[in-house]
């Protein structure tokens, strides 16, 4: 198991903050592990977060990124997802995400996925400009160089010519019609739709036993890879 989650509320400078995140490393969990320590807080540090919140996320996860590159010896040649999620006083939701793991909402009952799920296909001539490649040997999965699943990931030092590790960034207002958010490892994806995963969350009240919920049902669904999931609930 190499994922690391964040899901916790701060007091900063009179606001309240909302920090949601998943960290799905891969080769060892010292990259997702850094990530958990520290991202959040090399957001906030951005001196420009309270005024242009994308560009200070933005900075911050390429500031992180060549951090953990820049730490290699010590952090190992492993890498990690991540999509965060950032509720500014329970008003406006900023969400970014840098491979496979994925941020959906629930507006009204239907599923609005916030993220992009970076896979090697769907960047192929991004990844074959840089000079790498794609290719589903060994298995049946398209990966970076026949090594890595995601075209974008924090660490992975050598590959990182051919990766890319900028956020896709969005941002919704949070009014009455929107009720819970799911943030959740590839594990949970490849067996369930966002749709199935916003109707059973909505079912139950306590955010932590949907989160849980959600888990076993991918489980029983025979879902053979890490599986974090954190259920964030506005309303109802």
């Amino acid at each position: 198991m190499e994922d690391y989650h964040v899901a916790k509320f701060i007091d900063i400078q009179g606001h309240e903050l909302g920090l949601f995140a998943i960290y799905d490393g891969h080769l060892g969990d010292a990259v997702p592990a850094y990530l958990q320590k520290h991202l959040f807080s090399n957001i906030l540090k951005e001196g420009n977060f309270w005024v242009e919140p994308n560009r200070a996320i933005a900075k911050a996860y390429e500031r992180t990124d060549e951090a953990i590159l820049s730490q290699s010896a010590d952090l190992g040649r492993g890498g990690s997802t991540a999509v965060t999620a950032i509720l500014i006083n329970g008003q406006r939701l900023w969400v970014a995400n840098v491979g496979d793991s994925r941020a959906v909402l629930s507006r009204g009952g239907q599923a609005l996925q916030m993220t992009v799920d970076h896979e090697p296909n769907t960047e192929r001539g991004i990844i074959e400009n840089k000079g790498g490649f794609v290719s589903n040997l060994p298995g049946d999965v398209p990966r970076v160089n026949g090594q890595l699943a995601v075209s974008r990931a924090f660490g992975d030092k050598s590959l990182k010519t051919h990766l890319r590790s900028d956020p896709d960034i969005q941002d919704i207002d949070i009014d009455n019609s929107v009720e819970l958010l799911i943030l959740a490892s590839d594990g949970l994806w490849k067996v369930m739709a966002n749709q199935e995963a916003v109707d059973i969350a909505r079912k139950v009240k306590d955010p932590q036993k949907a989160a849980k919920k959600l888990i076993v049902e991918a489980v029983k669904r025979e879902s053979a890879d890490d599986i974090s999931c954190v259920v964030v609930r506005f309303r109802g």
